[in-house]
């Protein structure tokens, strides 16, 4: 790790990269240097074990690797980044980060007039995330990840609250947006990933709060989404998951790509159930404000099944 560490421009690679990820066009912008001779640089950390790369469609995307931080924190610690280099890289950073929100906001601004359309249906995300924190109470989040995190907003709402975030899309697109809102809120080190949500790239039993968010009415088939949810669930970790109880607005299957019109109660808890979790609770957020069409918004909050069978004996051997 040290003898990857011990090359200028690589040093360079790992201050730049202790502030969140980046792709490895993001790097030739940012050091001035070839895409060739880049790729050489992030191939000897990847091998050393100090970075990890990760595809998102025909980009890839590179971070420090968490086996590796201690050491990467230890000689970033030593470096003056109010000089150059590391300075003048930090200004091309910034300016990267510029180029790369203005162009989120240029493709989210196409999308928006849907997405203003279906928010006028239901209430406020700000009524839904007080709703959410009041279901998920005071107890620490640990390590979240959220399915279909589209723009991120609950990526961004979570994941100051744990201790570590990941996102997944499988939209590059709005992958890009989420990306832009989330540096822009300063959550840079949050982690985001290509995927479907029916197949989802990550290693099961590892979250301690997974949630599916406005996700399952676009999907053939949520019950299988719901399934590989449920194998991310790490021991005593959760499952949440908001959408839309049933309804009848045919118009947002034809202008809005909607496959479900909605989901009882009983048939999102039926599902969990089957999943291998337990303790299922849920929650309805009606509109308030008159709406002409409105859309009720339904919380589900399930919980590791087996921990829920263990928990009364473990306390008291704990006592």
């Amino acid at each position: 790790m040290l003898r990857a560490a011990a090359e200028e421009t690589r040093l360079r690679i790992l201050a730049l990269l202790s502030d969140g990820e980046l792709s490895v066009s993001d790097l030739t912008d940012i050091l001035g240097q070839s895409q060739p001779r880049i790729s050489r640089h992030l191939k000897l950390l990847v091998e050393a074990g100090l970075i990890e790369r990760h595809r998102e469609g025909a980009w890839a995307f590179f971070r420090l690797r968490d086996a590796g931080t201690g050491l990467c924190e230890s000689l970033l610690g030593r470096l003056d980044t109010a000089l150059p280099p590391l300075s003048e890289d930090r200004a091309r950073l910034a300016a990267v980060r510029t180029q790369r929100a203005d162009a989120a906001q240029s493709f989210f601004a196409r999308i928006a007039p849907k997405w203003d359309s279906l928010r006028s249906l239901h209430v406020p995300e700000a009524t839904v995330e007080a709703a959410v924190l009041a279901a998920l109470g005071g107890r620490p989040i640990g390590n979240l990840v959220d399915l279909g995190t589209g723009t991120g907003r609950m990526l961004g709402f979570l994941a100051p609250r744990a201790v570590r975030a990941t996102g997944l899309d499988s939209s590059h697109a709005m992958l890009s947006v989420a990306r832009a809102n989330l540096e822009r809120a300063g959550l840079s080190r949050v982690e985001l990933r290509q995927g479907d949500i029916h197949a989802p790239p990550l290693p099961s039993g590892t979250f301690d709060l997974v949630v599916v968010h406005q996700v399952l009415h676009y999907l053939d088939d949520p019950a299988r989404a719901l399934r590989e949810a449920a194998r991310l669930v790490a021991p005593g970790g959760r499952l949440l998951v908001v959408d839309f109880a049933p309804h009848d607005l045919e118009v947002l299957r034809e202008e809005q790509a909607h496959r479900r019109l909605g989901f009882a109660p009983d048939q999102i808890t039926g599902w969990l159930t089957e999943a291998g979790l337990g303790d299922v609770a849920h929650s309805d957020i009606a509109p308030t404000d008159g709406a002409e069409h409105p859309l009720t918004v339904t919380l589900w909050l399930a919980e590791d099944a087996s921990a829920s069978r263990l928990s009364a004996p473990a306390e008291k051997a704990v006592a």
